[in-house]
């Protein structure tokens, strides 16, 4: 793993359709690179960015524009009323992906007649920002049951696959799904071993399930620190397919308010400087959050969640940003209410984007603490399609790049779910990134 040792968080979602923000410009779900009547745009012309330059007015943004992102001068006017005796040269970047699945037919392809198993192909086009961000969270929403392998409806890995997933950067693995106990107590019991033995030996950490309460006072929540920063993270489910009746070996569940509240208690005992909200929850293929995640999405802004990170619906939901009173002090929470699917075999409609989020936050002990937001679209292929194997992508890196598919009709798919997408959830084309690393 990674090394990882007042902040803000900064997070990388703050342009969203129903949150108003002084520096957002507001664009048509228009996909970049695609514009009628022309056959391929240059590069640069090829993203709306939902930033303004500083000091751009709301007034004087306009459709269309592609400003540059200027981050020296923005982190420049952040610190500047800050003797430079208190300022922190460290910038902490974690990066969220969406629901880890591992279907029949991504076992039968992933198999080989020596019986080992092969998912190099699944993240070769994400896996240097996983590897790069400073700490890496992802939902692995499968049991290490042992074999017989299984996919839906009772999902069993092989080990390996949670190894290539760590192999690839994710640094923690969330528990906490409606499908960790598809195998039973011993399921479960037995995922938790072989995580606890991938702790040792590869240095990754887990949380939202615990075999006993030893074990939950040390990942609920989870503490980890990187750089100078301590980050508390909360894992929790909206229920479990199957159920062992007793609270442990188990997964903390939404609904047991007094666990997850105390979680936060101890977060802040612990000098969080960032608590990270992760409820598994939400209507399944429904592009839009339900009311009863908005209720919860409250509560857990009222109990201390700086940010809320969600999973499950295998879409990409809307967000939104709450306000709550801290004391006398007000607060903007983000929502990011799903991420949709990191890879999988789903092929039902929208199942195939999903949203890879960053969040970086600087220390700044006299002010706020602010960077750009990162965001981007990635589709999930099947075999046959862009290649042999399953595999995400980003939707950007795609674009305008048709001649790279096996299959024409996947690359139009990808394109018009990518429109319905962002006209559904309120989400902007993203401001990709990689593209200012040039």
């Amino acid at each position: 793993m990674k090394s990882m040792n007042k902040l803000y968080f900064i997070p990388a979602l703050l342009l969203l359709g129903n949150v108003v923000m002084s520096n957002v410009i507001p664009s048509d779900n228009v996909i970049p690179g695609e514009a009628e009547g022309s056959a391929s745009l240059s590069e640069a012309d090829r993203f709306l960015h939902s930033h303004s330059p500083v000091g751009m007015t709301r007034s004087q943004c306009s459709v269309g524009m592609t400003p540059p992102i200027n981050d020296s001068l923005i982190l420049a006017r952040q610190t500047a009323a800050c003797p430079a005796s208190s300022l922190v040269p460290d910038t902490l970047t974690m990066v969220f992906i969406g629901d880890i699945m591992l279907h029949s037919a991504q076992i039968e392809n992933t198999a080989r007649p020596d019986g080992t198993f092969d998912f190099s192909g699944y993240f070769p086009d994400i896996e240097d920002d996983l590897r790069r961000a400073d700490i890496a969270v992802a939902n692995m929403e499968f049991t290490l049951a042992g074999p017989p392998y299984s996919g839906y409806p009772a999902f069993c890995a092989p080990d390996a696959y949670a190894e290539y997933m760590a192999g690839c950067g994710i640094d923690i693995f969330l528990t906490a799904n409606n499908h960790i106990l598809d195998k039973g107590e011993t399921g479960l019991v037995r995922t938790l071993e072989k995580y606890r033995e991938m702790e040792r030996s590869l240095g990754i950490r887990m949380t939202g399930s615990a075999e006993n309460p030893d074990s939950a006072a040390s990942n609920m929540p989870l503490i980890v620190r990187s750089k100078d920063f301590t980050i508390a993270f909360i894992n929790c489910t909206y229920g479990t397919n199957l159920s062992t009746g007793k609270k442990f070996p188990g997964t903390y569940m939404m609904s047991d308010r007094e666990t997850i509240s105390a979680a936060f208690g101890r977060a802040e005992q612990a000098g969080a400087d960032l608590i990270v909200a992760l409820p598994h929850w939400g209507i399944e293929y429904d592009l839009h959050h339900s009311a009863e995640q908005e209720e919860y999405a409250v509560w857990l802004a009222g109990q201390g969640a700086d940010i809320i990170i969600g999973a499950h619906p295998h879409v990409v939901q809307d967000a939104d940003t709450l306000t709550v009173m801290s004391g006398n002090k007000e607060r903007k929470i983000p929502v990011i209410y799903s991420l949709g699917n990191a890879i999988s075999n789903m092929s039902a409609p929208n199942t195939q984007v999903g949203l890879m989020l960053t969040v970086k936050a600087v220390e700044r002990p006299c002010g706020d603490r602010i960077l750009p937001p990162e965001y981007e679209f990635l589709w999930c292929s099947l075999p046959g399609r862009l290649s042999q194997s399953h595999t995400t992508v980003k939707i950007a890196g795609h674009i305008g790049k048709k001649e790279e598919w096996t299959r024409e009709y996947e690359y139009g798919k990808m394109l018009s779910t990518y429109r319905e997408v962002l006209k559904q959830t309120g989400l902007k084309p993203e401001n990709n990134k990689n593209r200012h690393r040039r």
